[in-house]
């Protein structure tokens, strides 16, 4: 074991000591304990009941902290900064590990599928089985332009309620060229995700009712609803995750509010002051 020039003692290795002590070495007079040892091990995640291994590991700790020590007898480096920083680390890793726990025992599996049954409705939506008729407008039409855009789509709005058929109406008047290759079929659309106008119009029809001509940003819309609109209810697993990040944040911070009510600063004055 090399010893950096100070005394470095193995005085047992992790076992019952006759004396009653924990103590299982010194560096340069300091002792090492067993929960240390035991604890590095861990943190290193080395098992104990290898002695090759964990021996060896035990060497490395000891000359590390025999070279830390006679590094910091040097007078080199600002061992004020050192402290500083390895407060910090501190900090971070307390504050850290203590609600890696915390939240790890207060937001469990039950926590959250409790939160689920309990909010149904904020996880429950409507779609609506529609499809549409569109004639595009842009920004640049003129009125007149518009008018007569809007008069088609009344002509188209005309022909199907006097019983033509919707699909051979699509491949006439549609725009929408994507949408005209399945007769104008837009899928299951969900209640806010078009415009509202639509959105509208779309959930107040029945099944196959047939919509007067709207106006949305894209242009003049027939709508026909091919299966009336109907409530899903997204499942657990679909946002478990979402409830678990909520529920956590909301555990975090009530955790933190305590907590820093059970202790005081209290700035002296002057102590902001630049020196």
């Amino acid at each position: 074991m090399k010893k950096y020039g100070l005394y470095v003692t193995l005085v047992a290795i992790i076992s019952a000591c006759s004396d009653g002590q924990d103590v299982i070495a010194t560096v340069n007079g300091n002792d090492v304990t067993r929960p240390t040892i035991e604890a590095y091990l861990k943190y290193k995640r080395i098992p104990a009941d290898k002695p090759d291994v964990s021996n060896k590991a035990i060497d490395i700790y000891l000359e590390k902290s025999a070279l830390t020590d006679a590094i910091l007898q040097q007078d080199v480096l600002d061992q004020a900064a050192i402290e500083v920083e390895l407060g910090e680390f501190k900090k971070q890793m307390v504050v850290s590990r203590y609600f890696e726990t915390f939240l790890a025992e207060k937001v469990d599996e039950q926590a959250v599928r409790n939160f689920y049954k309990a909010n149904q409705d904020r996880y429950q939506s409507r779609k609506v089985h529609v499809a549409h008729i569109l004639l595009r407008t842009n920004p640049k039409m003129s009125e007149e332009e518009r008018q007569a855009l809007l008069t088609r789509a009344h002509e188209a709005y005309s022909r199907v309620t006097s019983g033509e058929d919707f699909a051979d109406l699509v491949a006439e008047y549609s725009e929408d060229k994507l949408s005209a290759k399945s007769d104008g079929d837009l899928g299951w659309v969900q209640e806010g995700a078009i415009d509202p106008a639509f959105t509208q119009a779309a959930f107040k029809l029945g099944k196959d009712e047939i919509s007067q001509p709207i106006v949305t940003p894209f242009g003049f819309h027939v709508l026909k609803v091919l299966d009336e609109a109907q409530v899903i209810t997204q499942p657990f697993e679909a946002v478990s995750g979402n409830i678990r990040y909520e529920l956590r944040q909301r555990a975090k911070q009530a955790e933190m509010e305590r907590l820093q009510g059970l202790v005081k600063i209290e700035k002296r004055e002057g102590g902001d002051e630049e020196g």
